[in-house]
């Protein structure tokens, strides 16, 4: 190892409030001691319930859109309000705290955002965090759950639709989960992930339209709960998919991941994948704070709050380091 790159390694491993300490060991940094097996690939093996389903779904999603116009507007605001906490399920509590542990969450604010991920719907706390740290470690490998070199609609949605290739499985079950079976919160919305699902993502999205402001069942069903579904997982898709397919790599041309606008947005600040996955461990997950990242802004707030603290954070010097060292050239500041 260089100078430079052991001055940038002491450098990223600071946090607004010191030292990252030992809560943040590495089992997201990409493990560059794996090889694929040689020989032939295991056999795709379809799994049809999940096909149906997700079809289905998709196909109820197109329906509610033609929905739209009868809803009533106080329907709608609902609509983008649930999106907006289901997502937070996702960015701000299965992502940002549980999977990489970049900022620490009060036990109010990590029960809100166990209730929201149930919202979310997107496998519980613990399976997320665990195939995302499989992800980073392995990206881009037959161990990595939704390989983006396998095609846009594998990482997007197909992963889902097949069996898991077999290293993905291995490789999840060696990683180190203690800090998430201590956490009393994700193994209590584990333990009860099916009813919770039914109430926070399904029930409650449709029964408060319904009996506040006697919006009709019909509507209330298939735009706020099934379509604001479907919304949210295709955001979620779409940082698997997209931002590791198209767009700008300032931070390591050697990686796949990518700077997306369109991500960013859709996703509430997911989208500067390039720094999420050069530099995992940033709770705001780009350079810019706020800018276009309303997860940020959520966790500065609850930090506000006292609720949140100890956001990780890499230094001016190491981003501008690692720039010059491995970027695409790409960079613009501000």
């Amino acid at each position: 190892m260089t100078e430079t790159e052991t001055l940038e390694k002491r450098q990223q491993h600071k946090s607004s409030n010191g030292d990252v300490g030992s809560d943040t060991a590495r089992d997201d940094a990409f493990d560059h001691t794996y090889k694929e097996k040689e020989g032939p690939k295991p056999p795709t093996i379809i799994v049809w319930r999940n096909v149906i389903m997700m079809s289905l779904l998709h196909l109820g999603a197109v329906y509610g859109v033609f929905l739209i116009p009868s809803a009533a507007p106080l329907t709608l605001l609902w609509s983008v309000l649930c999106f907006l906490i289901s997502a937070l399920g996702i960015t701000a509590g299965a992502h940002r705290l549980w999977s990489h542990r970049t900022y620490k969450a009060s036990l109010p604010l990590r029960i809100f955002l166990a209730f929201a991920n149930s919202m979310a719907f997107e496998n519980d706390i613990f399976e997320w965090a665990r195939d995302h740290r499989v992800h980073h470690k392995y990206s881009e490998t037959d161990a990595d759950p939704h390989n983006a070199r396998r095609g846009f609609f594998f990482a997007h949605i197909g992963w889902l639709l097949v069996r898991k290739h077999p290293d993905v499985i291995e490789k999840g079950r060696k990683l180190e989960l203690t800090d998430l079976l201590s956490d009393k919160v994700v193994m209590f919305q584990r333990r009860y992930y099916k009813l919770s699902v039914l109430l926070m993502c399904f029930f409650i999205p449709m029964f408060v339209p319904w009996y506040l402001w006697r919006e009709s069942l019909w509507v209330a069903y298939f735009v706020p709960a099934l379509l604001r579904y479907t919304l949210v997982l295709n955001a979620s898709w779409l940082v698997n998919s997209a931002a590791h397919m198209w767009g700008n790599r300032p931070y390591d041309k050697n990686i796949n991941p990518r700077e997306n606008r369109f991500v960013t947005f859709s996703a509430i600040g997911e989208g500067f994948h390039n720094y999420h996955h050069t530099f995992p461990y940033d709770y705001a997950t780009s350079e810019y704070g706020c800018k276009l990242n309303l997860t940020t802004c959520f966790i500065d707030f609850m930090c506000f709050l006292g609720l949140a603290w100890d956001c990780k954070r890499v230094s001016r010097e190491a981003v501008r380091s690692r720039i010059q060292r491995t970027g695409d050239g790409s960079h613009r500041s501000g």
